[in-house]
């Protein structure tokens, strides 16, 4: 990989499209993250307002253009975004990366958050061939937690990293995602079937 993260990228699977966010998301990006939940968790803004999503869609651009992120739209369709995935702080020496998620309200619980990042995660292991990615969450986001595990993520027992958000500080704990177990829904389904009935898959 060069020094420059690929732009523009459209990534697909498991009904998921993951495409660039577009000027005209405006409206459905601060819907989404106008939110206490989010603004628990992430360090974003809150209240998140239009001029918010302005300034959030004007650095999404310029990190994708110049190549120091992955910063893509969950959606079912390539239509209205659901969510986002992203993968930054790139460290081309350790071949690493961290990567984050978020789903809106009212589109959880259907597997957009583990589907997005079991895509973005296989991308980076294949076509970026960075072997060693990173989530960072608050042991008390459990339904962040799940996802990671859902997708193959495990705790380093790393100490924990300290962020201030809107609703008070947060104490990250980071987890790695372990080799060979980035994959598709289908794949995991089996590996979690294979767990819970002893069968190898």
């Amino acid at each position: 990989m060069a020094g420059r993260l690929p732009y523009p990228i459209t990534l697909t699977g498991d009904g998921i499209v993951l495409r660039e966010w577009r000027s005209d998301d405006l409206d459905d990006l601060v819907a989404m993250l106008d939110e206490p939940e989010i603004a628990r968790w992430t360090p974003m803004p809150s209240p998140f307002d239009v001029e918010a999503g302005i300034a959030y869609l004007k650095r999404s651009h310029q990190g994708r253009v110049g190549g120091s992120r992955i910063q893509l739209a969950i959606t079912a369709d390539g239509g209205r975004p659901l969510g986002e995935v992203l993968l930054f702080g790139v460290d081309l020496g350790l071949k690493e990366a961290e990567l984050g998620y978020l789903v809106g309200r009212h589109h959880r619980r259907r597997g957009l958050a583990s589907g997005s990042l079991s895509l973005l995660s296989s991308y980076a292991r294949s076509t970026l061939h960075l072997s060693r990615l990173l989530l960072r969450i608050d042991p008390r986001n459990t339904a962040s937690t799940a996802v990671a595990q859902r997708c193959g993520y495990r705790l380093t027992g790393e100490p924990p990293i300290l962020q201030e958000g809107p609703y008070g500080p947060s104490r990250l704990d980071t987890w790695e995602l372990v080799e060979g177990q980035a994959g598709t829904r289908r794949e995991r389904l089996k590996n979690v079937a294979a767990r819970r009935y002893g069968r190898r898959t």
